[in-house]
């Protein structure tokens, strides 16, 4: 079966407007061009795509299928046409990036903004997702250079260290836990949690960990960055976990939020050393190879091959 991108566009402008003489205008086609595109489309999947009434047509399932694929297959196109674009002004590599909540939020706007300014003609493809799936992305050769929690299972790539840092629980100053300085998770999977976004990489990570405990997190408010976990922490909202270098304290949010009081997580897993990951560094591209040493930096170890 082959699909031509002008019978999709027509599909989808009548699925748009209802009625197949304005879609045909839309897509530059005469009505009766329309229609003959429409029924040989409809006969070659064997299937009606549009239900013919007075007021006009209206997809069937097979037509709602269709337009799904046929919208996604548009935003792709509209992606590649974004690409591609740049190397005709002078753009002359891109490097693809898959890090977690914490190198996104705390460490790489700084240095991915330091490597840009020396590199304009480069262009980096950033991307959040969790550990284990950027592992799985960098090793598949999907993604250049991953940015991964060191704790996760490292086979099958290379990889240096990036940053350190540790998961610690935030409270208000007048919470009842304000006067401890240390907890294990499980002591505070009772309190109400001021969370990241459902899909986040932390807020999964946190789900996971309290799944394995037997219990569940009871999440009051999901916010879209760590700033607002603290502000809210702040106000009394509920209790955070956030990565310390997130804290007010000790990132860009410095004194933009008082009153927050940190508290050590005893639990193994609290160290969130952050470490970069490639498939092989010998085969990085010039452009990949240089944003993995200029990060490399930041952490400056040598290369290890992982188990």
């Amino acid at each position: 079966m082959r699909y031509d991108l002008s019978d999709l566009r027509l599909v989808a402008a009548i699925a748009d407007s209802g009625s197949l003489t304005r879609a045909a205008e839309q897509v530059h086609l005469a009505p009766s061009s329309a229609s003959h595109r429409l029924t040989q489309l409809e006969a070659a999947l064997g299937v009606p795509l549009f239900a013919r009434h007075a007021r006009g047509l209206t997809p069937t399932a097979a037509g709602e299928s269709l337009l799904r694929h046929a919208r996604q297959v548009f935003a792709q196109l509209e992606q590649m046409h974004a690409d591609l674009a740049p190397y005709a002004s002078g753009l002359t590599s891109q490097v693809t990036v898959f890090a977690n909540t914490n190198a996104i939020n705390c460490f790489l706007p700084e240095d991915l903004g330091d490597f840009l300014r020396e590199h304009p003609r480069v262009r980096v493809s950033l991307e959040e997702q969790p550990s284990p799936a950027i592992i799985q992305a960098v090793a598949a050769g999907q993604v250049d250079i991953g940015v991964v929690a060191s704790d996760v299972g490292l086979a099958g790539v290379e990889t240096r260290p990036y940053r350190q840092d540790r998961l610690v629980l935030i409270v208000a100053p007048g919470h009842r836990l304000a006067d401890k300085s240390e907890l294990a998770f499980a002591d505070v999977l009772g309190e109400p949690f001021v969370c990241l976004h459902a899909g986040s990489a932390i807020h999964t990570f946190m789900m996971n960990h309290a799944a394995r405990l037997g219990s569940r997190l009871d999440v009051r408010i999901q916010v879209r960055s760590f700033s607002a976990v603290c502000r809210m922490v702040a106000a009394g909202v509920g209790i955070g976990m956030v990565p310390r270098s997130a804290t007010p304290q000790e990132c860009f949010l410095q004194g933009a939020v008082d009153g927050i009081k940190t508290i050590e997580i005893t639990d193994s897993w609290a160290p969130r050393d952050l470490q970069l990951c490639v498939r092989s560094r010998a085969a990085l591209g010039p452009a990949a190879a240089a944003l993995f040493d200029h990060l490399a930096n930041k952490g400056g170890a040598g290369l290890t091959a992982g188990a």
